[in-house]
């Protein structure tokens, strides 16, 4: 039995984290307390004016590129946390309009990626399921921005883009569960009393860990007194161990068949099914159902019926029955992304399974890297750092970090339990959250191609969510898109993703949700 778990994730972070506890050891500039003080900048600010059109309108909006000091309990400047604020300049009442607060995940990774791919007014322009070209790249006007709908603040945590400990700050006083949601929670209340928007509509969109850090931080929020309206989870984990392949835990492997299986109809390893929806309707209740008895099974499986489970299971997802056979009905990601398309000498994207790159060792066990990564990092990488410094018109002489390089730095205890990263737990929070608001709505996006955060995963762990009254459950909604864990990089399905957050925010009321796993 293979050991493995798939730790989250953002673009840059390709590799999967060994379930095994985190390296404790910071680096010394981060630990050593005798160190000199990193000396403490004035704040920046940049303010330019712009306007874009969305959907015949004109929209004028404000760009704020700048820093904000985070301070300790001594009033200590400890880091400086850099943002870039979006602000509709024709709105009657500021006050009154929507504002949205929003960041990728990692841990460790900077807010580009739905900043330029998503939902800020200018986006870089990528090749779908395919590698960027390289420079120059193209950065164009966003017609799926969100700002007629909502202003937006983007936030890079400290240790990304151009956030980085000041003074007596290290390392260790932000990158953790419950420190990082800490530190977003001073930096949103700041923002909110800075800019006269309190009485402000307010919604919290994360990405990946981003939704990890969302519903650590909308409870925090909640018990400051800071009452949200909504939350986004865009391509979710609030369970790290659904996604944990290790000795003795099969649930795993169940929850990712759906997404093998729609894996191999992608790339044409198995028949393309006449309704995708329906298929991955069948392949749930088979991965919950004879799939899960025999893995349960064990050792006292009957080999015809451990045959007949692996002839089901090829069906699905495209391997052979004699390779399931001798993988013991359970296929690791990384192995899948590796087997999938050996024969092609191809392997399999992971944030994005549409993806392939080449398969440089055809004997390898576990994929290498991911491609989807390796296709659009450039891209996001080049775009951020020249229209931050240009369109912009932020000085700095810093480079912009998409990812901070902390996660093995990463405090995963809380509450005075040591924790793992693969034990990570956060759906009690978003439970308490929503006991605390009963206003509060969700709103889950995922993608059937995303083999990061598996949309049955996600699925598994909503609905498992304890202390929920029907009422409460009745707050989320689950929405799914023909694309991966970065869903808007396919332009269909960034206009989908558009219409359903607009929707989501100028819905001022909890919608029925939908069954999970039904269509979108």
């Amino acid at each position: 039995m293979r050991l493995y778990t798939s730790i989250l994730l953002i673009a840059v972070l390709a590799s999967p984290l060994r379930a095994q506890r985190p390296n404790a050891a910071a680096a010394t500039s981060d630990r050593d307390t005798t160190a000199k003080p990193a000396p403490i900048p004035n704040e920046q600010s940049s303010v330019t004016d712009h306007t874009i059109r969305i959907g015949g309108q004109l929209v004028p909006y404000r760009a704020t590129a700048a820093t904000m000091l985070l301070k300790n309990e001594k009033d200590e400047a400890i880091g400086a946390l850099y943002y870039t604020a979006y602000t509709r300049t024709d709105a009657k009442d500021a006050a009154q309009r929507p504002i949205s607060f929003i960041y990728n995940g990692g841990p460790g990774s900077a807010s580009a990626w739905l900043h330029m791919g998503a939902f800020g007014p200018r986006r870089v322009v990528t090749t779908d399921a395919a590698f960027t070209p390289p420079p120059p790249y193209q950065i164009v006007d966003n017609t799926s921005s969100l700002i007629d709908v909502t202003d937006m603040v983007f936030i890079d945590p400290i240790g990304t883009g151009f956030s980085k400990p000041v003074g007596k700050g290290t390392g260790k006083d932000f990158w953790g569960v419950d420190e990082d949601a800490k530190s977003l929670a001073q930096f949103i209340s700041q923002y909110l009393s800075r800019t006269g928007r309190w009485s402000s509509p307010k919604y919290l969109i994360g990405e990946s860990y981003g939704t990890t850090r969302s519903a650590v931080l909308g409870n925090r929020l909640e018990r400051d007194g800071v009452s949200l309206n909504g939350i986004v989870l865009i391509s979710s984990v609030l369970d790290f161990e659904t996604l944990l392949f290790a000795p003795g835990h099969d649930l795993s492997y169940e929850l990712y068949l759906p997404s093998y299986a729609a894996t191999a109809a992608y790339h044409k390893v198995i028949p393309a099914p006449a309704n995708m929806a329906s298929f991955l309707s069948e392949v749930r209740r088979y991965a919950m159902g004879d799939y899960a008895a025999a893995l349960a099974a064990g050792a006292a499986l009957p080999a015809d019926r451990k045959a007949q489970v692996a002839k089901q299971l090829a069906a699905y997802t495209g391997l052979s029955e004699d390779y399931l056979l001798k993988a013991d009905l359970r296929v690791p990601l990384r192995e899948y992304m590796a087997e999938l398309q050996r024969s092609r000498g191809m392997v399999t994207g992971r944030l994005d399974s549409r993806f392939s790159g080449p398969l440089i060792d055809l004997l390898a066990q576990n994929a290498p890297g991911d491609p989807q990564s390796n296709a659009v990092t450039g891209a996001f990488t080049a775009a951020a750092n020249a229209y931050l410094r240009g369109e912009l018109k932020f000085d700095t002489p810093d480079r912009y970090l998409l990812g901070g390089g902390n996660q093995g730095q990463w405090n995963w205890t809380r509450d005075g339990q040591r924790g793992w990263a693969s034990t990570t737990y956060v759906g009690g929070d978003l439970a308490q959250a929503l006991v605390s608001n009963p206003n509060l709505r969700v709103e889950v996006e995922n993608g059937y191609y995303d083999m990061a955060t598996p949309f049955f995963a996600t699925e598994y762990t909503v609905n498992h969510l304890e202390g929920l009254s029907p009422d409460l459950r009745d707050n989320i909604t689950l929405k799914y898109y023909d694309a991966g864990h970065m869903m808007y990089l396919y332009e269909p399905a960034l206009v989908e993703l558009k219409q359903n957050v607009a929707r989501f925010i100028l819905n001022p009321t909890p919608a029925t949700a939908r069954t999970a796993g039904g269509s979108n």
